[in-house]
């Protein structure tokens, strides 16, 4: 039997709550759903209840202000994972959000079997990012400019072994560590010594930083070899 949650959704658009409700109680029977319309409340019900498996969280509900309702709630609770749900769908945004503490984020616009998917991947302990935005989504000339002071040298990357590229190309587009062990018909337990020698390699200290620090790189260049 799967097991149960207990997850709090914090939208205030009662149409969304529904619907991302429905997800969970299909796609995770039995668990419970607490839902609420602004940071406020959703702080209140954080500190009523430390035993919440996940949050989902709407960018832009009364009380957030962007992201600084994020860290808010982040410091408020560090120890429960925090999801950013958004009709958001810049690059730039999404990056913030993952690097402000955000363990996933998913777009509104999601079909259903991708949000019940993300979800899943957060309560096994991964990051979601929507791939295609991180592939192709617009990002702001701040942001392209924050990259080009500081790339992954070709030094580092010529570092990695081809296999090691190969994951990290994969973490880039935000698969998990299951999701890469199956494209590359390889086991859970290697890609995840391959992602201890990516960070260890590229002097990061996550997979966040990773995924941040490789979001520009072609590696069609460096898999040429």
């Amino acid at each position: 039997m799967e097991p149960a949650y207990k997850i709090l959704i914090a939208d205030d658009h009662p149409l969304f709550r529904e619907a991302i409700s429905s997800v969970i109680a299909s796609g995770f029977e039995g668990s419970e759903i607490i839902e609420t319309d602004d940071l406020d409340s959703a702080l209140d019900i954080t500190r009523e209840n430390d035993d919440l498996d996940l949050i989902l969280l709407d960018l832009n509900m009364p009380g957030m202000h962007g992201l600084n309702g994020l860290i808010t709630l982040r410091n408020e609770a560090p120890t429960i994972p925090v999801v950013i749900v958004s009709a958001e769908e810049d690059k730039q945004v999404v990056l913030q959000a993952i690097t402000y503490g955000a363990c996933g984020f998913i777009t509104k616009s999601s079909p259903r079997a991708q949000m019940t998917e993300a979800i899943q991947q957060i309560l096994n302990g991964n990051v979601y990012l929507p791939s295609d935005i991180i592939r192709t989504g617009k990002e702001s000339n701040t942001r392209r400019s924050r990259n080009e002071d500081n790339p992954i040298s070709p030094e580092l990357l010529n570092s990695l072994t081809r296999r090691q590229l190969l994951v990290l190309e994969r973490m880039s587009k935000g698969e998990s560590n299951k999701q890469i062990a199956y494209n590359l018909n390889i086991a859970e337990t290697t890609v995840k010594a391959h992602v201890s020698a990516i960070l260890r390699k590229l002097g990061v200290h996550n997979r966040v930083q990773a995924i941040l620090s490789a979001s520009d790189v072609d590696f069609s260049q460096y898999l040429k070899r």
